[in-house]
């Protein structure tokens, strides 16, 4: 094989699904020269399972994304078929916008922005090797000999890496949706001190609309009046299609239970571990035997195409078993399949072998991203790539990394659980994860993150602008409802909605703190008009919570003196006295960068934490 040159780059990305785009973007967009290496063009940004974006946690993930300055909101503002707020019945905290998109447009927009951004070049090409210099990166080969020289790559690979397919007894190398696996990358992987293991995840079946009685499903509307996903946009995505609810029922489960045998999640055929919280049907059906039936939602995958993807029916059945299986269902009585539902295999990495920028530890200037990660979801995998680029881009600036803390972010719960605590299934971000979840609402991630890009060149004039205009009507927002009410309309407003308390000397954030809501009390006394709906809700929640954010603005205050005692790279753990053997393993293993850090990892308690205190006040 002749060996030649590609060129020159400051930052190669390896991948260009969710977090291969971002990662491409924002080294581009921060003036750094990049390439996009890419298995296929044809599969930029592409949507292998659901074609949505935002959810309960993972809206979150979008909204921060934004705030940073990526790409994915943006994106799927743009290919909307339909938006709604999830969890409006529960507290804001929980709540997270969640958008229908259309497949191919996503791609294709996605695809156009990469191309028309300057300095990024897009090659069709598959990586073979990381050039490594004297423990640093320096390039990466092509299966075709050609070299590109970089001072970072970005590993960003999706579930490519050995790929194969699983449906029944057949098992296939392939890709998502027949696209080719990326053979060659994983034994050089290894070779470099990885540690890699297999991880497993699936796709329900496609189905011919036209063949579906949606007349005995329940249907389900867009939301309107909800805001778009990207700061930058004032105008909410229009709804253009509905969704559709059904359910398994007793003859799907006895179709499932019956051929078990034929499962390869149940007779041996599949050994890798599988997502927990968005499992097969089989699963489902085994693992919740006192349900008589299971959610599915009918979803359309674009405005050009008939195909319709039954979420919840995902499943590696042989062929003949689903059919049956999904005939069984409510108003799939005569559905046609037009792609059966699959099992897909592929190699990940143990995320604790990364720092929290998520570059290796063991060779600088080699980050990883997205599904090789462990993780599942677009949205989780979009901001590990947005991460991963702001990290190699500052280390090539020589500015300090970002490390966004569990307090800050999402993304930093997201982060720092992978590469503190690992994972040993795929792993999806849910609220449950974040410990300050009422601080990380998604409706103020700008506030939160727009100002630590404030001098980058993500922070565009257009974002610029945006973002002060919000801040300036959410203060003004905030300003007013500290004003006081009038006496008299007050007493009236009281006695109308039956609140508790006198009238004198009420705010109108007193009001809201006793119960009231902010758009009565906007009716009753004609103020905020012209207001933005989300700056109003954005701001009743602040005072509505404002007791919770003080009792946690005290804690993170406690829990941030400990992220702030950095440990000393070179420590020999071996030579501390008084750690526990199971202790002095895993701070070994994850090598901490603060006391906080190690504080967070399974298997260290609060007396291994004080040791560790004692012996660095020793050290000083």
């Amino acid at each position: 094989m002749n060996i030649f040159s590609e060129g020159q780059f400051d930052i190669v990305v390896i991948g260009a699904g969710h977090a291969g785009c971002e990662a491409a973007l924002c080294s581009a967009r921060s003036g750094l020269k990049t390439a996009v290496l890419t298995l296929n063009l044809d599969s930029i940004a592409f949507m292998a399972c659901n074609p949505s974006i935002g959810g309960t946690a993972k809206g979150h993930l979008v909204r921060e994304i934004d705030a940073l300055g990526g790409e994915m909101a943006v994106n799927a503002d743009k290919t909307a078929l339909q938006i709604r707020m999830l969890n409006e019945g529960k507290g804001e905290a929980v709540q997270s916008l969640r958008c229908q998109c259309d497949k191919n447009a996503y791609h294709r927009e996605m695809k156009r922005t990469l191309e028309n951004t300057e300095n990024l070049r897009i090659i069709q090409g598959e990586a073979e090797e990381i050039l490594i210099k004297n423990s640093k990166v320096c390039g990466v080969k092509t299966t075709y000999g050609g070299i590109f020289e970089a001072k970072a790559v970005i590993i960003a690979t999706g579930v490519y890496l050995n790929a194969e397919t699983v449906t029944g007894a057949i098992r296939r190398k392939s890709g998502p949706s027949g696209f080719a696996p990326a053979n060659a990358l994983t034994e050089n992987l290894i070779a470099l001190g990885f540690n890699v293991r297999r991880f497993k995840t699936g796709t329900p079946a496609r189905l011919d609309k036209r063949t579906i009685n949606f007349g005995k499903c329940t249907v389900q509307e867009g939301e309107d009046g909800v805001p778009a996903f990207s700061f930058l946009n004032e105008t909410p995505p229009e709804n253009k299609s509905v969704c559709h609810l059904t359910y398994t029922n007793a003859e799907t489960h006895k179709i499932i239970l019956d051929n078990l045998d034929r499962s390869p999640l149940y007779n041996g055929e599949i050994k890798s571990t599988g997502p927990r919280y968005c499992p097969s049907i089989e699963t489902k059906v085994v693992r919740f035997a006192d349900k008589e039936r299971h959610q599915i939602f009918l979803e359309p995958e674009g405005a050009d195409t008939n195909e319709i993807y039954a979420q919840g029916l995902s499943s590696s059945m042989p062929h003949d078993i689903q059919r049956s299986m999904y005939k069984s269902v409510q108003g799939l009585e005569h559905c046609d399949i037009m792609r059966y539902a699959y099992a897909i295999e592929y190699d990940c990495i143990d995320t604790l072998d990364v720092f929290p920028t998520l570059e290796f530890k063991k060779i600088a200037g080699l980050y990883t991203a997205g599904q090789i990660n462990g993780t599942s979801g677009y949205e989780e995998a979009a901001a590990q790539g947005l991460m991963a680029g702001l990290n190699a881009v500052f280390k090539i600036q020589g500015k300090p990394p970002l490390i966004l803390g569990r307090d800050e972010a999402y993304i930093g719960v997201l982060i720092d659980d992978l590469t503190t605590k690992g994972t040993e299934e795929p792993y999806r971000m849910m609220t449950s994860r974040a410990e300050y979840r009422i601080n990380l609402r998604q409706d103020t991630a700008d506030f939160r993150l727009t100002p630590k890009i404030a001098d980058t060149p993500l922070f565009t004039p257009e974002r610029e602008k945006a973002f002060n205009k919000r801040k300036l009507l959410y203060e003004q927002t905030i300003n007013t409802l500290n004003l006081r009410a009038d006496k008299q309309k007050a007493e009236n407003f009281i006695k109308e909605h039956a609140i508790a308390g006198n009238a004198y000397a009420l705010t109108f954030a007193d009001l809201i703190r006793r119960g009231a809501g902010l758009s009565d009390i906007c009716q009753a006394f004609g103020i905020l008009g012209g207001i933005p709906k989300e700056i109003i809700k954005c701001a009743e929640a602040t005072i509505k919570y404002e007791g919770y954010l003080k009792k946690n603005a005290q804690q993170i205050e406690k829990a941030k003196k400990l992220e702030s005692k950095a440990i000393p790279d070179d420590v020999d753990y071996d030579e501390i006295k008084g750690l526990r053997l199971e202790a002095r393993e895993q701070l070994k293993r994850v090598r901490p960068l603060t006391l906080g850090q190690a504080g967070r990892i399974y298997g260290v308690n609060p007396a291994d934490v004080t040791v560790l205190i004692v012996w660095l006040a020793t050290r000083k």
